[in-house]
């Protein structure tokens, strides 16, 4: 068969590789998008971020029926988890929003091949599928084929009491032990949902707090909140393995204490989650016989324009350097398709917004206080509680705080971190801002509608230069 031919071939329809196809044929380009799902999406969209979400987001209200209703004047008598119906409600949001995929590609006249793409050479790749084998020949080809669980040499996944993140998503009821091993976003936020609906959750974390790289102070914040909500947590720890016996499963576990003297330990489960980040996934692309080069870490390397050194061969999102987050591989995906068709595509690394989707959530943008200390910066803080912010009492949800990071001699705006309702939406406000220029006394000077939660963002901006309103 002759081989398909294109301007550029994206590999991997997930949020980076759907996203620049799209934008790229909105550019005129003849593309194409490569993947080996029969869904579109990606794991994002698949078995990440969108399933995900929908089970928090179900698990939440949950558990605001059983306790938190009750404050505010609503009885809602016996509430239960219905497991089944969360699990056929998540399934149907990500067909939902894959079919929505599928349709962007047909009214942007993108070509859509389904298989395992595999370098031929640096024009062309072969795509495996059921039906056969296809060439499919490009002036330039984008990898976008993202990341996997990483699997701990001895904790192997088994798919049923050692699982990943895509499993864990998918199980039919609810263990009545379950032990984490991380305490990452992913680790927090499945810990959460499993928690709600009645798991006994122990988390073991190799560092001493959760969410290690975030602000300490934050960290420490978003800790008590767990707690709170009763998952257990093993700072310092490290998972040796699991001990089966008699139909029974313990994880072996050593702390370092304070003294650094190693302490042992076990922990009954029905499942372990390994949650310890994910690596690259290059599949069978064949990278090493083009002489495409890798990191120590097996993510692709590339120059500023997101170009390997092979000249045809770019590469965005979680198969090179940065956070594995879906909204920075789609600027990237955007960037490298304009840059290609001659436009000025730019990321601005130092403005990518972080988010934990628990509950609370947790936010973040730019500097920790520990890195601008680190790095001899000088700068002011500022913070205001939702405690005493009008809206989120009205809501009864008055966890958390805003804190607001800003240069001492120029007032700029170096850093932003929310813990709080609706923190993930609040962070945008904090983003904008960065991208801008902004400095802490702009925020403070913006009008802010009132009641709102954004008005916990002015008063953290006013904080800094000490004089906040309402505390």
């Amino acid at each position: 068969m002759d081989a398909q031919e294109f301007d550029l071939v994206i590999i991997g329809a997930g949020p980076a590789g759907y996203t620049g196809v799209i934008r790229a044929a909105q550019l005129g380009m003849r593309v194409a998008c490569i993947e080996k799902e029969p869904k579109l999406g990606g794991t994002c969209l698949r078995v990440g971020c969108i399933p995900s979400k929908t089970l928090l987001d179900a698990t939440e209200k949950l558990a605001m029926a059983q306790s938190h209703l009750a404050q505010i004047g609503v009885r809602c008598g016996d509430v239960s988890a219905d497991i089944p119906a969360m699990m056929a409600r998540k399934n149907k949001v990500v067909d939902t929003l894959s079919g929505g995929i599928a349709g962007l590609f047909k009214k942007n006249k993108v070509t859509h091949i389904q298989g395992t793409a595999s370098f031929k050479s640096p024009h062309e790749v072969t795509v495996q599928s059921a039906s056969g084998n296809t060439s499919v020949k490009a002036r330039h080809f984008l990898i976008a084929t993202g990341s996997v669980p990483i699997e701990l040499p001895n904790l192997p996944f088994d798919g049923t009491t050692v699982i990943n993140s895509d499993q864990a998503i998918a199980l039919e009821k609810a263990p009545a032990k379950m032990v984490v091993i991380g305490s990452g976003a992913i680790g927090l936020e499945l810990s959460s949902v499993w928690r709600r609906l009645g798991t006994d959750v122990t988390v073991l974390e190799l560092f001493p707090s959760v969410l290690p790289g975030s602000d300490e102070e934050m960290a420490r914040l978003m800790e008590r909140a767990m707690k709170d909500q009763g998952i257990k947590f093993h700072f310092n720890s490290q998972a040796l393995g699991v001990r089966r016996n008699n139909g029974q499963m313990t994880v072996q576990y050593a702390t370092k204490a304070a003294d650094l003297k190693e302490q042992s330990g076990e922990l009954p489960a029905d499942v372990v989650l390994v949650a310890v980040g994910r690596r690259a996934y290059t599949g069978q692309l064949g990278l090493e016989q083009l002489g495409v080069k890798l990191d120590n870490r097996g993510r692709i390397e590339v120059d500023a324009h997101w170009r390997t050194n092979v000249d045809s061969i770019y590469a965005v999102g979680d198969v090179i350097a940065g956070p594995m987050l879906a909204h920075k591989a789609e600027e990237e995906a955007v960037a490298c398709v304009e840059q290609l068709s001659g436009h000025a595509g730019h990321v601005d690394y130092n403005t990518i917004p972080f988010v934990v989707y628990t509950s609370p959530e947790f936010a973040w943008v730019g500097k920790t206080q520990e890195q601008l200390q680190q790095a001899g910066v000088e700068f002011k803080v500022g913070k205001f509680r939702f405690a005493a912010n009008s809206r989120a009492i009205c809501m009864n949800e008055t966890f958390g705080m805003v804190k607001i990071l800003a240069d001492s001699k120029t007032d700029r705006v170096l850093g932003v971190h929310v813990i709080g309702p609706q923190a993930s939406s609040l962070i945008s406000e904090a983003v904008m801002a960065m991208v801008m220029g902004a400095s802490s006394e702009d925020i403070a000077r913006t009008c802010h509608a009132h009641p709102t939660l954004p008005e916990a963002m002015r008063e953290a901006a006013l904080g800094v230069d000490g004089r906040t309103i309402n505390s």
